[in-house]
This record gives C-alpha cells, structure tokens and sequence, in this order.
C-alpha cells in the first residue's frame, strides 16, 4: 500500500499491558478492576506439573480461581477447546486466565468463544463473526514470541484434517496481558528462539503486508531492532531479566503489529507445514523468513530496505541490495540461535513438497503477501529453496 493520499487504515490495540519482573501477582487486581471473581486458570501439563508456574498463579488468585484446566497442548486441537469450555462452565467461570505460550492463550481464546456463542468452536470459525464481547480473558505469556496476549487471533488446529483454522475478531483481543520476564526464564534454548524469531517473522512481515500502515510499521521496526539486539544475550545468559523483558516486550509489539497490518507467506507456509509435519510455529517461520524476503524482495524493497539497516545487517541506501542482507542476516540470526535452516532438517520429506504447495495457497494469511503468490508453483520455489 502507497503511503500516499489513497492512504486509509484501521488501528485497533485495546489490550491493557501491565509489565515488570513479579507482575504475574497483578493478575487478581486486574480481575478485581474488572469486576470479576470466578476465574478458570488455562495451561498446560508441562507448566502444571514441572515448574511452579501454576500454583504461583493459583496462590496469587486465592478464591478468585475456582479451577485449573491443564490440557492445553501445541497445536491445541478442537476437541480440547471444547472440552475446556465445558470444564469452565461447570466451574461457573465469568473469566479466564490463560498461563502459557500460544497455545495456551489461543485455547483460552476459543474456550472464550464456546462459552460465549455455545455449540463448537467449529461453529464459529472465520473472521469478524461475533457480535459482542466474549468472556474476559486476562492473557499471562511464558514464551515471548506469539504476540497472542494482545491479538485478535487464535489459531486452533483441526487434527482430524490435519489443517489449522484461524479465528479472527476484535471481540477476541484479550482484556490485560501480564509480560513478567521472571515466567520466561527455564524455557529450552530451542523454544525460546523458536518464538523470538516467531516475533521477528511477526514485525517483518507486518512491515511488508498489503495493509501495512505507518503506526504498524513503527512498531514493527522496534520489534526488530529489539529481538536482534536481545535475542543473543538471552541465550547466552538465560536467566538475565533484562533481555527476557525486552523479548516479551518485542513480542507483544509485534503482535500489535500484525494484527493490524496482517502476514503474509511466511505464516502461510508456516501454518501448513507446522499442520502437516508437527514443525514447531516459530520454527517454519524462520526457516522460510530468508527465502519469502527474497521471492518478495521486486515488490517490498523499501520496508525490507528499512528494516536492514534498523537491524544492523548493511548500512546500504540501496534498498535492493539491503532486501538480501535482511535474508542473509535472518538466515545467520536462526543459525547463530541453534536452530535447523532447513525443513529437511525437521523432518519434512521432498516428497512432501508439492502438496505443502498446494495447500498453502488456502492459508488466509496469504492474501495479504505484497507479491502475488496464490499459485503453487510459486510456492513450491519458496519451498524447494527452503528445503
């Protein structure tokens, strides 16, 4: 979109962020800002059973939590939002409080929906749908990457199709987000670059959407400097709350970010190859980062131009020459991370290639790449040179 005088958008960011080193003991006060004194606590077994996470949040809640559901899982599927939303129904919720990573907060998302609308979540699948409010949901992240704590989206896998379904409304952007970088620190290196790169993905990609806008891209340009400067330094010092803060930071601004701006390629493919092979999100994104910038690179040399040069990688005011360095920086920053730069490396066969291509091109998020790429032979170069 030209920054010209056709220029028109949408910025929407209604969430209240409450941040700082102890912040996940603000989560009863908010509820108590609210009006609210039933909350259902949502996560995961590994948060439930081998760390003190949960029952921190539990003691901080008191009375205010009449319930924990714990099967929230990667990939969340629709059967356990289903089965979350009847648990806090029977519990007599009027809030949810999601503690975990993505996952966690989109279950919480569509049990949210469910107890709202009633039926499935499979009812109200699509975009803009809902017609008020859902339940309150105070989103508490441990991984600093999805940027869900303030997004309108939540993506739920449909296993039995082995394919992901994204839902999308403003109705669904949570209350609150509590960022408290004490709750990142004791992730696995693998996964806390795996979601900071997801939020890079997430910055750059709302720079070069159709529906970019100038609020946006601020913001997403800060995000990028701050996972570049803080990503090293908190995998090399993974207890320093400093740099987990300004990654959970990142993170949410990013969100922010996209959820206006919107995606594009990157999380298309991502989408699908996390559905059909089991590839870790921040993962898929990151390896296909470097090759969409190039395969976009004639139609968004400007913002990747940009984000170069904010990021470091070149000092060039040739904005195609900056567009590679942008790729073969992500490239180096995925590696120097630890992280696999091939989906050959995770699993994903050759063969799989052109199915991946196919359906791809039925990801939502497509739409809004800056190049055309609603054609699987297109895609399937992204992914052969990703491969």
């Amino acid at each position: 979109m030209p920054y010209d005088d056709s220029l028109s958008f949408l910025h929407y960011a209604p969430t209240r962020v409450v941040f700082g080193v102890g912040a996940l003991s603000e989560a009863p006060l908010e509820l108590e800002r609210m009006g609210l004194s039933r909350a259902v606590v949502v996560t995961d077994r590994v948060l439930s059973e081998k760390t003190e996470l949960v029952r921190k949040l539990q003691t901080a809640l008191g009375a205010r939590c009449v319930g924990t559901y714990a099967d929230a899982q990667p990939d969340s599927g629709i059967h356990l939002v289903d089965a979350g939303a009847a648990y806090a129904r029977e519990r007599g919720a009027d809030s949810l409080v999601s503690l975990g990573g993505g996952s966690a907060i989109d279950t919480a998302k569509g049990m949210a929906i469910v107890l709202t609308e009633g039926g499935s979540l499979v009812d109200h699948q699509g975009f803009q749908n809902l017609t008020r409010r859902q339940t309150p949901h105070v989103a508490i992240p441990t991984t600093h990457g999805t940027g869900s704590e303030v997004t309108r989206y939540a993506v739920i896998k449909d296993h039995e199709e082995r394919s992901k379904l994204v839902f999308g409304d403003f109705h669904l952007i949570p209350d609150v987000a509590i960022l408290d970088p004490a709750l990142t620190v004791g992730q696995p290196p693998a996964i806390g670059a795996g979601t900071a790169l997801d939020a890079l993905t997430h910055a750059i990609e709302g720079m070069h959407s159709l529906q970019r806008n100038p609020i946006a891209d601020a913001l997403g340009l800060h995000a990028a400097r701050l996972v570049r400067r803080w990503l090293p330094r908190a995998l090399s010092a993974p207890a320093d709350l400093t740099a987990r803060g300004q990654l959970l930071v990142a993170a949410a601004i990013a969100g922010t970010a996209f959820d206006n701006a919107q995606v594009g390629l990157v999380h298309a493919i991502a989408h699908t190859v996390g559905a059909r092979h089991g590839v870790h999100h921040g993962l898929a994104n990151a390896i296909a980062l470097p090759h969409v910038i190039r395969f976009n690179a004639p139609d968004a040399a400007e913002p990747y131009g940009e984000l170069a040069r904010a990021m470091g990688f070149t000092a060039s005011t040739d904005d195609a020459a900056a567009a590679e360095a942008l790729a073969l920086g992500v490239g180096e920053l995925t590696r120097a991370s630890g992280l696999p730069v091939r989906y050959r490396d995770v699993g994903v066969p050759e063969t799989a290639l052109e199915a991946l291509a196919e359906a791809t091109i039925s990801d939502a998020s497509i739409v809004y790449n800056p190049r055309m790429a609603m054609d699987p032979a297109l895609v399937l170069e992204v992914l052969r040179a990703a491969w």
